[in-house]
């Protein structure tokens, strides 16, 4: 059940990332955002910018989700799911 909750949270967060930044980028760059960065229409500064931009954002709102829903599990059951608290050195 844990990879469910996990996974919706992720999803669900990478999708309200995704359209924050859509609109963030037509505010600040003035122009929609690449929609295929690899086309060669598609400049390469522009092109990394948005991939950089995409990844962070997108990472940090899945780290962010996760956690979150890890401990409206803990505090809804007791404890964290299985293996989560697993660490690797």
């Amino acid at each position: 059940m844990w990879r469910v909750v996990g996974s919706a949270s992720g999803i669900v967060a990478g999708a309200a990332a995704r359209r924050l930044l859509q609109s963030s980028w037509r505010a600040v760059r003035g122009t929609e955002p690449p929609t295929n960065p690899a086309s060669p229409r598609t400049t390469w500064r522009e092109a990394l910018m948005w991939t950089a931009a995409m990844g962070v954002t997108l990472g940090l709102a899945r780290l962010a989700a996760q956690r979150a829903a890890a401990e409206a599990w803990r505090h809804r059951t007791g404890d964290y799911p299985e293996g989560l608290e697993t660490v690797s050195p």
